[in-house]
């Protein structure tokens, strides 16, 4: 029972990070029907920039919880500008071209930016310092930290808001009604490419705020640690239905644990041939296995058709 609870908080953990990128994936999807494949990588260049905050500041001596919320401050605007810029420069001039040109480019981005990040921060992991208490907290038989809770907190916080945004707000009628038809949109007031902007900086703040989560939860940030989160957000989007939101809600909260759970019992079910160190093998197997039984997801519709 106690490995039960861990594994259980665990991938609460990893799902919730998991989560937050995955909307990112899925909004864009949702109204310019394009998988920013680059979203990973802005995830990266979120923990780095935030890690370069705290090498610059540290010495200042701010408390730890102030010195992390800088720190964020500065990865989500640093993100947002390179969200909306990818936008403007490399996917706006093809929203009208066949859908495999924007795909390409999307990948081309993507190790662009994995490029630039190693020029810029060197190919070496940099130490994620430890800005809030690492103190264990016992729940049952588990063990967690103040750090953990505080991502799953937050996690659930801005989740929450982001559905209020898109379902109580001006601009989320505006994303719906976009989703729902550019043109239509357009003649009715809203303006389309405002609206896949801001659809776009949203996104990299969420990746921003789960890169500060991932480097702060492993201590480590590195030029190329953006890809495999990002891969696993885009299989949670496509699990819980990529294009709705509470879809990678539930996608990536439902993947966290099942890496959780799978990689804590791999060994037994294996007799030992496999170990935790497996634990991708799950990821890709879910996406396997919803692209062949369930292609459209768990709840599988696009934002356009809640609205």
């Amino acid at each position: 029972m106690d490995i039960f609870l861990q594994q259980l908080i665990n991938g609460l953990v990893l799902g919730s990070m998991y989560a937050l990128v995955a909307l990112g994936y899925t909004m864009v999807y949702g109204i310019v029907n394009l998988i920013n494949f680059a979203h990973g990588e802005v995830l990266m260049v979120g923990a780095l920039t935030s890690w370069s905050v705290t090498v610059w500041l540290g010495p200042m001596g701010l408390p730890g919880w102030l010195l992390l919320l800088v720190a964020l401050l500065c990865a989500v605007v640093v993100c947002s500008i390179l969200n909306f810029t990818i936008e403007k420069i490399a996917y706006r001039p093809l929203r009208n071209a066949p859908r495999l040109a924007p795909l390409i480019t999307a990948m081309g981005m993507s190790l662009l930016l994995r490029t630039l990040a190693m020029i810029i921060w060197k190919p070496n992991y940099h130490s994620y310092p430890t800005l809030l208490p690492r103190d264990p907290i016992f729940i049952g038989g588990a063990v967690t930290n103040f750090t953990q809770l505080t991502i799953i907190v937050v996690t659930a916080i801005t989740l929450g808001g982001l559905m209020w945004l898109v379902n109580k707000t001006k601009l989320g009628r505006a994303m719906r009604a976009t989703a729902e038809n550019p043109r239509v949109a357009a003649l009715m007031g809203v303006r389309p490419d405002n609206v896949i902007s801001a659809t776009f900086v949203i996104g990299a703040a969420l990746a921003a705020l789960a890169g500060v989560m991932w480097a702060s939860n492993y201590g480590t940030a590195q030029f190329s640690m953006g890809f495999t989160p990002g891969l696993k957000a885009f299989t949670a989007a496509v699990f819980g239905g990529i294009g709705n939101l509470a879809g990678a809600m539930v996608g990536g909260v439902l993947l966290g644990l099942i890496e959780a759970f799978g990689s804590g019992y791999i060994g037994d079910i294996t007799g030992g041939v496999l170990g935790s160190n497996y634990q991708d093998i799950f990821a890709f197997i879910v996406l396997i296995l919803v692209l062949t039984l369930r292609p459209k997801g768990l709840l599988g519709e696009r934002v356009a058709d809640r609205a």
